[in-house]
């Protein structure tokens, strides 16, 4: 890995943890970052939000914690091969992570139905682009339809070690198709299908209920201590 300039960003309140501050390292956001870069950074804890490369560097809390499905590994529990069952008859396609009007409706809909107790409320198109948009060469949105109507998008990036799930927003009042969890599923079977080893699913926090789902994926690592382990169900 070539030498990277780190900015520090400002303490602020904590997303995940009442009474915690929270703070990252950024990598220089002039710095032209390739899949391979991305592809090491990730390998060390790193993560991606729009064009913006971080890592949690918190004073005294190392609660977040980077993890990843080994997907060779994975076995889909019966609840899990249930899901992937009722949406065998959804399309999925790649297209590349432009802003469009369509995918900003569904998000909006869905921060507004699901999240607006969460700081992402109320969303805004602006808020859109700087979170899910870029021009990156490896970022993409995976488009989940039934025919033409638009479901899920899952904003995910394709590296050399694996796919990365970023973010996944879908329409929050079909819940038999527990579509947030199909599209982790479809992203493992897609990793296979490629011949890629990992799903990478960002920060697992012990103490947060809306971290734990990804215990549901496993085997589970997690890098701590500089390494990958396993991380217990």
């Amino acid at each position: 890995m070539k030498t990277l300039q780190l900015y520090l960003a400002q303490s602020h309140p904590c997303s995940y943890l009442a009474e915690h501050s929270a703070s990252s390292i950024f990598i220089d956001p002039k710095e032209d970052v390739s899949a391979e870069l991305y592809d090491q950074l990730i390998e060390q804890g790193f993560r991606r939000s729009a064009a913006n490369i971080y890592r949690p560097h918190c004073v005294n809390c190392t609660a977040c914690i980077s993890t990843r499905i080994p997907v060779q590994d994975f076995v889909a529990s019966s609840s899990q091969q249930k899901i992937i069952r009722r949406n065998r008859d959804l399309n999925v396609k790649a297209v590349n992570s432009q802003f469009r009007a369509e995918h900003y409706e569904l998000y909006q809909y869905y921060i507004e139905q699901r999240h607006a107790d969460g700081d992402m409320y109320p969303p805004s198109v602006q808020q859109f682009q700087n979170f899910l948009n870029t021009d990156l060469e490896f970022a993409y949105l995976y488009e989940f339809r039934l025919g033409d109507q638009l479901l899920a998008v899952a904003a995910t990036d394709v590296l050399p070690s694996g796919l990365s799930a970023m973010y996944t927003f879908f329409a929050p009042d079909d819940k038999r198709r527990s579509l947030g969890r199909y599209a982790i599923l479809w992203q493992i079977q897609e990793a296979l299908r490629l011949g890629l080893p990992y799903v990478y699913l960002g920060y697992w926090i012990k103490n947060c209920q809306k971290m734990n789902y990804k215990t549901q994926y496993q085997p589970l690592q997690g890098f701590i201590d500089q390494r990958w382990q396993a991380l217990p169900a």
